[in-house]
């Protein structure tokens, strides 16, 4: 699917992602739904570009994404080094409630869906107690299979096409909900989904952000290690450290193509 307007895009390992501010998300996300044709959000962070590198569904789906916006301090960092910064982190979880704002002043029909059972329907009534007007039109915590196509998830297109749907937030965290809003979305056109990971239980208050100033200073994996060490010990300290050599691989490898002909080249 294309950006519904030109804008630059920066590319950290295997993903492409656009420089945009958050009042600017908010914009394109809204031409999207009123264009209605469709479209997929995604907030790739460490995490995703890491995972990228191995997963070619995941791939595949960050290839044909609308719309890409970086989530995480040490991205936006790597995309300076890379010669080309990213302007402001715009994680999932920062841009639902100025989206839910944005979507009661436009009568957007939203849809909830993942997370376990009663997290969806616990972040719908938060999310309507601080956002008045805001109409969520169903939530949905259906178990997801991804790998198998648009027929393995009928029952999920039919409840969001019966909706009628017009912006889906999506939480399944990465790399399954990625892989299956590209799987979908032809389906459910004209519905525009949005991956947001853990934000939907973070409204629900089943689990707990980290403090602005640990999210700023990119150290929020340690404030979530913290807090879910045997659930996540495997990502931060055995995964995620691979983005480091993904991005000196992206610097060797740019130093190496500006070095021209008559300089050494230096081959990552």
């Amino acid at each position: 699917m294309s950006p519904p307007s030109p804008r630059r895009r920066v590319r950290v390992g295997g993903v492409d992602i656009d420089d945009l501010t958050l009042a600017e998300a908010l914009d394109v996300i809204s031409e999207l739904v009123d264009a209605g044709q469709g479209g997929t959000v995604f907030t790739p962070n460490v995490d995703h570009i890491v995972r990228v590198e191995d997963d070619a569904r995941l791939s595949t789906a960050y290839a044909s994404v609308s719309v890409s916006l970086v989530d995480g301090a040490p991205v936006r960092w790597a995309s300076g080094l890379l010669g080309a910064p990213l302007r402001e982190k715009v994680s999932g979880s920062d841009l639902i409630l100025p989206l839910m704002k944005r979507s009661a002043e436009r009568r957007f029909r939203v849809y909830l869906l993942g997370g376990e059972p009663g997290v969806a329907d616990r972040a719908a009534e938060r999310l309507r107690a601080a956002t008045p007007g805001l109409h969520i039109v169903a939530t949905d915590s259906s178990r997801i299979e991804i790998g198998r196509g648009p027929p393995a998830h009928d029952e999920v297109i039919a409840r969001v096409n019966a909706a009628r749907a017009q912006l889906v937030l999506v939480a399944l965290g990465c790399p399954k909900q990625e892989i299956f809003i590209h799987e979908v979305a032809p389906a459910v056109r004209p519905a525009v989904l949005l991956g947001v990971g853990a934000a939907l239980d973070f409204w629900a208050g089943t689990a707990t952000r980290a403090p602005a100033w640990m999210s700023a200073a990119g150290a929020e994996w340690l404030y979530r290690l913290a807090h879910e060490p045997r659930r996540l010990w495997r990502r931060y300290l055995v995964r995620d450290p691979r983005f480091l050599l993904i991005v000196l691989r992206e610097l060797l490898r740019r130093r190496a193509s500006s070095a021209g002909p008559d300089r050494p080249c230096v081959n990552p």
